[in-house]
Formats: structure tokens, C-alpha cells, sequence
């Protein structure tokens, strides 16, 4: 439940050190199980956890009084019920004395605790253990859904305008150095104070269009591997922020930069970039990656002071964690080398299937027609569009959705990412506005044509329309048709295409050294948990 015990340079506490005997718990406890974190103390006892806050005040929380312990414990379990309403039960007293304390027994309170029920403590993914693709997808729709049905920042609320979104990026700097970090390190948060202050003012403007168009809201606040669980073949999202109302009133795509930011940190950068698509999949919120990179090195410099704040704490408990996350911040810092990918090939040739293995391997943001034309006409991706009068498939609703691949393409260019728009681009017609663009920029362009036998593409068809899993509406009407109106490519084009059968994965490595590539990965030290 959260990060696991470091080896102590300080003895325990009287209380929490008489906590660990069983005979302090109301229920049947065998033997209790510490775990530490740089603010709280988690005591597994039985079928049950106590978090006890540290009497603490570091600025960005305050724990220093019993009322203010009392308090934030009845606020994390109000707030962590959203996400986890079966784990998070009640604030209990610990009542005795603090040689022989009791957890809710009578007399006067000494302590406050947040009660859950128990999970295995190996189960959060910052374990060893690999995390799977369909992990990632069932974290991602289940944040998604989350941020979704979160109501906006009220309009007298501070949250999300730039003074509010660059202060506590400047409070970890300060932080940091005034637990008196290296010489080195002074100059590394130099050069990413500066950094943070010059994209602070860049973005002064992006800030509060955000804010106006509603992504601030009440989030989680704290979302990383080491606070999701895996139980019950399900993400257990738990232990959000509660001490401090303005690092969760947060713009949600910060809330999604800090697992993207921990998945590369933990070297998988490939399944960050899956969070991210599938995320994006759901919320259509492309302009907001225009704020990402910032948010993203803001993650990492909050993770650097929790790892310096424990440093601080647990002087001999082994290497600190900050030169790595120092290195991360500033790796996340540089800009991205931009590119334009267009798939091409008719349907069932697995454009979809290799766009994501794609942006997987270089880092890309992956726009697909069949959800962007059916989010055009306010429907979910899996949606019937049959009940739309005059249809989403017409002449006019084509023109609609390639005009606003390409708007998005065109935002997404201009601030560094690579994009993959995922089309079947069998008409020039179609092509040339994107060709077109990549040239205005300048930026790399590929096209990735697929080709397939047509027995094998009238299979897939038959198939995807059997599940209707999938986004795209395509029947073997329409790939018939599809088959009939390819237009050749044009002699510029051709100078551009990379040819993949869709039946040979032997092809694959090939293919991958014909595209553009993708950004060099930082040297980070391995991951810790912190």
C-alpha cells in the first residue's frame, strides 16, 4: 500500500513502534506489517490497513496539530472513495496511552488513522513485476472516465490561472535546495528553474484558456505506479492528495503527466505512449498537449523532492533517487523532433493495428478518423452512427473530418509531436492538404500503405463486424468499393511511402528503420521507489 519500508537511520516513534503489536487492534492480527512514506506511516494489520499522518509541516502540507491529522483524515477518505469506495472505510482514534495505544478503544485520542481494508502490498505496479498492454488500457479508460465526471473549478477559484499552476512548480526548487543538495545538483535546478519559469510565461495564456475551457478539476492529484493497484483483475486507484486542495484542483492532463512521466522513468516509455493515445482516444483533448511537456517536468521535479525529502529523513538508507529524476526532468525538458505519418490501405489492412505499434516504438500521438468523425457528430467511438439523420459517412461529413484531422495535425506539429493520422487516404485528394502541410512546417513525412489480399481483408471485415468492438463501421459493402477507388499515388508521394504487407511481421523491423526517428532516451539511473 504504497512505498515500502526503507531501512531506518532513526528509531520509530513511542506510538507508532507500540502500533506494530497485535494486541492494539480491535480485530485478529497475527503479526502487523509497517510500511513508511515520506509523510504517513501504513500499518497492515490483518484485513486491514491504518495510515497515520507524520506530525509534519513542509510547506505544501500541514500535519502539525492533532485537529489538522483528525481533519485530513476524514478528507482522504471522502476524497479517495471516489476511485476506491471499497478500500477506504473511516477516520478511527487511537485512544490509550503511547506505550499501550488502541485503535478505537476508549479515553482520551492520542492519534487519528484513515482505516482500509487490506491489500497485498505487492499488488501496486511500481512492483517488478512487467505491466501488460491491457493494464495500461484499463488504468487509462478508467482515469478518463474519471476526469469525465468531474465537475469544472467554480469560477471564484484560483486553480488552474498561471500564478496558481507556477507556484508550487517554483515551491520544489526551493524545497529541494533547502535541504542542501550538492553542487551539482544546485546547478542542474538552476538550468530547470529557468526552464520552468520561461515555459511558465510562454504558456501564461494556454493556462487560462484551460481554465475557461474546464480542465481544472478536482483530480486525484498524486497519480503514479506505486498509488495503482492490480486486484481483481482491475486498476485499484488509491491514496489521493488531501492535505492540500491546490494539488489536486489541477489541470487533469497534469494528472495524466505523472504516470506518463513514471512509466518512462521506469523505462517503458511504450506503454506511456499507449496511456497517452488511449486517453486521448476517449477525451479528445489534443489542444491540451500544447501545456504536456510542462506538466511533465513538473512531475519529475515533484518526484525529485519526495526523493530528496527522504534522503533528508533516512540519511543512511541506501541512494537517493534524486540524480535520477533530475535527469528525467531535464531529458523531458528538450524539445521532440516533429513528423507526419499518414496510413494508407483500405479497410481491415491494419492500419490501426500498426499505427499503435508505432507510436509505441517512436513516441506519437495517433488521430484516427473513424473516432474523430464519430466524435465530430457527439458520438462515443463504439457508437452506432446509424441513428444519425443523413448518416456520418456523406461527402460533406468526410470533408468535415479530414479538414479536422488536419487542424489537429497542424496544433499538434507546431508544439513537437509526432502524428500518426489514421485514415485510409485511398483518394489524393485526401492526401494532398496533408502533404501540403507537412511541407508549409517543415516536418518528415511518411506514408505507411498497407497491403493485404483481398480474401484475407474480407475475413478481417467479416470478423470486426461479428465483435463490434472496434471503431470503424466499415462492411464488406464498403470495402468493396474501397478495393475499386484507389487513386496511385503521385511521383512527390511515391518518394515518400513505405510499403508493409499486412500478413508479414517478418517486415516489421524494416519498416520501423524507414520512419523518422524517434527521441533519444535518457540515461536514468534505475527505478526506485519512491
Amino acid at each position: 500500500m504504497g512505498d515500502a519500508t526503507r531501512k531506518r537511520a532513526m528509531p520509530l516513534p513511542e506510538l507508532i513502534a507500540h502500533l506494530l503489536e497485535p494486541c492494539a487492534y480491535p480485530h485478529t492480527v497475527h503479526e502487523v506489517r509497517l510500511i513508511e512514506t515520506h509523510i504517513s506511516w501504513v500499518l497492515i494489520a490483518g484485513d486491514f490497513a491504518y495510515k497515520v499522518k507524520k506530525p509534519l509541516d513542509l510547506g505544501f502540507l500541514d500535519f502539525s496539530s492533532l485537529d489538522k491529522r483528525r481533519h485530513y483524515c476524514e478528507e482522504e477518505v471522502r476524497l479517495n472513495r471516489r476511485l476506491a469506495p471499497q478500500i477506504y472505510l473511516d477516520a478511527v482514534a487511537i485512544t490509550g496511552s503511547a506505550a499501550a495505544p488502541k485503535i478505537g478503544g476508549d479515553g482520551p485520542v492520542l492519534e487519528w488513522a484513515v482505516r482500509m481494508r487490506a491489500f497485498p502490498a505487492d499488488s501496486t505496479l511500481d512492483q517488478t513485476h512487467p505491466i501488460s498492454t491491457a493494464q495500461i488500457d484499463a488504468i487509462a479508460d478508467a482515469v478518463a472516465r474519471f476526469h469525465r465526471n468531474l465537475s469544472p473549478a467554480p469560477a471564484d477559484c484560483s486553480s488552474g490561472e498561471p500564478a496558481a499552476v507556477l507556484q508550487p512548480a517554483l515551491e520544489n526548487f526551493a524545497q529541494i535546495r533547502a535541504l542542501g543538495p550538492s553542487v551539482e545538483t544546485q546547478t542542474l535546478l538552476d538550468r530547470l528553474e529557468t526552464w520552468t519559469r520561461t515555459e511558465g510565461e510562454r504558456l501564461a495564456h494556454v493556462f487560462s484558456e484551460r481554465r475557461k475551457a474546464g480542465a481544472i478539476r478536482e483530480c486525484h492529484g498524486d497519480l503514479h505506479l506505486g498509488n495503482i493497484a492490480w486486484v481483481a483483475d482491475a486498476p485499484l486507484i488509491f491514496d489521493c492528495i488531501e492535505f492540500n486542495p491546490r494539488l489536486r484542483w489541477i489541470d487533469v492532463l497534469s494528472e495524466l503527466a505523472f504516470l506518463f512521466m513514471d512509466l518512462v522513468h521506469r523505462e517503458r516509455a511504450d506503454l506511456a505512449w499507449r496511456l497517452l493515445n488511449r486517453y486521448l482516444e476517449h477525451t479528445g483533448d489534443y489542444p491540451g498537449l500544447d501545456v504536456f511537456r510542462f506538466y511533465l517536468v513538473y512531475r519529475a521535479m515533484v518526484r525529485a523532492k519526495v526523493a530528496a525529502i527522504r534522503a533528508h529523513q533516512q540519511p543512511n538508507a541506501g541512494d537517493s533517487a534524486l540524480p535520477g529524476y533530475l535527469a528525467l526532468a531535464e531529458h523531458l525538458s528538450r524539445p521532440r523532433p516533429a513528423a507526419l505519418l499518414l496510413m494508407h490501405g483500405v479497410s481491415g489492412s491494419g492500419k490501426t493495428w500498426l499505427a499503435q505499434r508505432v507510436l509505441e516504438q517512436i513516441g506519437a500521438v495517433h488521430l484516427r478518423s473513424d473516432v474523430e468523425r464519430k466524435r465530430l457528430f457527439g458520438l462515443d467511438a463504439l457508437a452506432d452512427s446509424r441513428h444519425i439523420p443523413g448518416g456520418i459517412y456523406t461527402e460533406a461529413a468526410s470533408a468535415r473530418t479530414f479538414q479536422h484531422l488536419r487542424d489537429l495535425a497542424h496544433g499538434l506539429l507546431q508544439i513537437g509531436f509526432t502524428v500518426i493520422v489514421d485514415a485510409t487516404f485511398l483518394k489524393q485528394g485526401h492526401r494532398a492538404p496533408f502533404v501540403q502541410l507537412a511541407e508549409q512546417l517543415p516536418v518528415p513525412l511518411r506514408i505507411l500503405s498497407l497491403q493485404a489480399d483481398p480474401s484475407l481483408l474480407r475475413q478481417r471485415v467479416r470478423q470486426r463486424m461479428a465483435e463490434a468492438s472496434d471503431a470503424s463501421e466499415a462492411d464488406l459493402a464498403v470495402l468493396e468499393a474501397q478495393l475499386q477507388g484507389i487513386d496511385p499515388f503521385t511521383g512527390a508521394e511515391s518518394e515518400r511511402v513505405v510499403a508493409f504487407r499486412a500478413a508479414d511481421s517478418a517486415d516489421w523491423p524494416r519498416l520501423i528503420a524507414e520512419l523518422p526517428p524517434p527521441a533519444p532516451r535518457p540515461r536514468i539511473e534505475s527505478p526506485s521507489r519512491t
